[in-house]
């Protein structure tokens, strides 16, 4: 039986309290900071990365990293963009961009496992390849004019909170059961301690490889399709930074580059905090250049905390 390892209980309320500080500072500061419909563009912006985070944890679990979601939330969106001015029914255009982002998930997937590159070669590699593949196809101009029913997932509304959230909720509660309920969260995280245990215990090593990135995958063709439906337009450039942002809240949450240890909630907080920072400095009008500094003092600070420094440059 595969031993399961959890965070330390200890990190969520930290966590937590650091979170809850920085949004009441912010607030006694600016009091529009704390308004309802400000809250609420927090969680909607949240939600966005937060799906490619959650995605992105677990394949940092596995020990690896996937730098290609930004172009992975391109491709996707046009995949979907390009099914519904074609008159495909809306069901089948969501189907389309899902497919999307499995299929060059999955290629990342075969890539790691099958041929044994390195995570960050065979993702850099497949960000190139996906960000020139959207130009291409596209000559470098933005899919527009979709019909309501193709928008409506990224507009729309239900009991007074944008769709991206509860979008963003359902995955998280899909991918928490995975992880925590299911064997295979336990096949995960023994890939990531240890890949010669996992085998000894009956573990498909580079099944398991494969199928994080096909998650992380669908995790960015979601994203694709909320961003399409908000702003009516399918942008090859879509998704630029997107990498950054996941990692930066997974890295917060706890997680270990070094594979194994980690936690969905933890990344959850990790995200809501970036994103109040972001959002916050935006408010206050802080320099954009320094609001990328300070993102990255926050990272550098988050990894020197979890005592993770060592692992992630051996990750």
């Amino acid at each position: 039986m595969i031993m399961r390892r959890t965070p330390s209980s200890s990190r969520l309320p930290v966590l937590l309290a650091i979170l809850v500080g920085l949004v009441a500072l912010l607030g006694w500061h600016e009091p529009r900071f704390i308004e309802i419909n400000n809250l609420i563009n927090i969680l909607r912006q949240s939600s966005m990365v937060g799906l490619i985070a959650l995605g992105m944890t677990v394949v940092i679990l596995t020990g690896g990293i996937d730098l290609s979601v930004g172009s992975l939330v391109a491709v996707s969106a046009l995949a979907g963009a390009g099914a519904a001015r074609a008159g495909v029914t809306f069901p089948l255009c969501w189907g389309a961009a899902l497919a999307a982002g499995a299929l060059l998930g999955m290629v990342n997937g075969l890539g790691v496992a099958r041929l044994r590159l390195p995570p960050f070669i065979m993702t850099l590699g497949m960000m190139g390849f996906a960000r020139g593949l959207a130009f291409m196809v596209t000559g470098g101009k933005p899919l527009t004019g979709f019909d309501a029913s193709f928008r409506w997932l990224g507009i729309g509304g239900w009991m007074g909170l944008p769709l991206p959230i509860w979008v963003f909720g359902g995955f998280f509660l899909v991918v928490w059961v995975l992880l925590e309920l299911m064997p295979w969260g336990d096949q995960v995280r023994s890939v990531g301690s240890s890949p010669q245990a996992a085998w000894g215990s009956g573990v498909n090593v580079p099944g398991v490889t494969a199928q994080v990135y096909v998650l992380c995958g669908v995790a960015s063709a979601l994203v694709g399709l909320l961003l399409a439906g908000r702003i009516d337009s399918a942008q090859p450039t879509a998704g630029v930074g997107y990498e950054f942002g996941a990692i930066a809240g997974v890295v917060f949450g706890g997680t270990s580059f070094s594979g194994g240890r980690g936690s969905l909630v933890g990344t959850v907080i990790g995200v809501l905090i970036m994103t109040v920072l972001e959002s916050g400095m935006n408010m206050l009008n802080v320099n954009p250049f320094a609001e990328q500094v300070v993102k990255g003092v926050v990272i550098a600070a988050a990894l020197v905390l979890y005592g993770r420094t060592g692992q992630a440059l051996r990750g």
